[in-house]
């Protein structure tokens, strides 16, 4: 095995990925993590975590993943803060190209790149994300008990999120570009009826107003081009998330979504290759489901060592 040749490397930074480390590194495997785009992942943009157990007050999103990596770098895991360029799961060992002209190799690897929710791209969207911007109303509904809510977006997700926010907050529109709704019709009902939620149809979001905190919103009416502004404390974009998987594509099975399609337990359609957190999940989407997918993907691979080490 050269110096490159690993027995795992770990593809990405977020819970899954640090959770797959800490494990991998106690079972011996002294894992490679490539951090990839967004070290840390999504957490990184969230300021207080407050439904990770074993934290009793509220904890920063970079500090919790701060100490994850620490915790991890603890047991011997070895980071490389680079992104992966392309990969060959042809044959083994897998290589794993970080550039034109450096690669990883190793027995297995964990893919834990996670999805990204998608946003407007306004400015002040990404000047207030944690400050009342979120892509999580299941993460951050809890801080807006009692206040007012704009949900962005018409699909399953966007109606999801408004029916569980609308358990917490005082009211809930529904910003949403069409005129009816992409949702299942029993969701569609229960929105409809709940007399908290309330829908602006036609309607995208041109601003979100406020300096250090959500404010309002600036809304602009696709049929008469009318703007108009809404008054609230909190926005949730709910407009679909992608799944980090670009590099993967033709590599491994994907599904019609994009996410990478898991078998049994955290396997991939290639053996040697497993799979962890949001890139494949995307019904829960949450850090203590990510890591504990990434906790399981890591003795999937150590069981696969271990059975290819006694056939040898």
């Amino acid at each position: 095995m050269n110096d490159n040749n690993k027995k795992v490397i770990i593809i990405g930074s977020g819970p899954a990925g640090l959770t797959a480390a800490i494990y991998a590194a106690r079972g011996g495997l002294e894992p490679i993590v490539i951090s990839g785009n967004e070290p840390g992942g999504q957490l990184m943009l969230t300021t207080d975590v407050e439904n990770f157990p074993g934290f009793p007050d509220a904890i920063k999103g970079p500090d919790l993943m701060e100490g994850m990596r620490k915790q991890a770098e603890r047991f011997g895991t070895k980071f490389i803060d680079a992104a992966v360029s392309s990969v060959n799961f042809l044959s083994k060992p897998f290589k794993v190209n970080l550039g034109d002209e450096y690669a990883q190799t190793a027995e297995a690897v964990i893919i834990a790149t996670g999805s990204s929710a998608m946003w407007l791209g306004l400015e002040s969207e990404t000047r207030l994300k944690g400050k009342g911007v979120s892509a999580c109303g299941t993460c951050d509904g809890f801080f807006f008990k009692g206040k007012d809510a704009v949900v962005v977006g018409g699909g399953e997700v966007a109606i999801e999120e408004a029916l569980f926010l609308s358990k917490l907050t005082n009211s809930v529109k529904v910003i949403h570009r069409r005129d009816e709704l992409r949702a299942a019709i029993i969701m569609q009902q229960r929105a409809f009826n709940n007399t908290k939620i309330s829908f602006v149809w036609n309607t995208v979001v041109d601003e979100i107003l406020g300096e250090n905190k959500v404010q309002g919103i600036r809304v602009r009416n696709l049929v008469s081009e009318e703007l108009s502004e809404i008054r609230c404390d909190a926005v949730f974009m709910a407009i679909g998330h992608k799944p980090n998987t670009d590099v993967f594509r033709g590599k491994l099975e994907l599904d019609n979504k994009g996410y990478i399609k898991k078998y049994q337990e955290s396997k991939t359609n290639i053996d040697g290759i497993f799979v962890a957190g949001d890139v494949y999940d995307y019904t829960y989407r949450q850090a203590v489901t990510a890591a504990g997918s990434g906790c399981k993907a890591a003795i999937d691979v150590i069981k696969y060592l271990e059975s290819n080490e006694q056939k040898e």
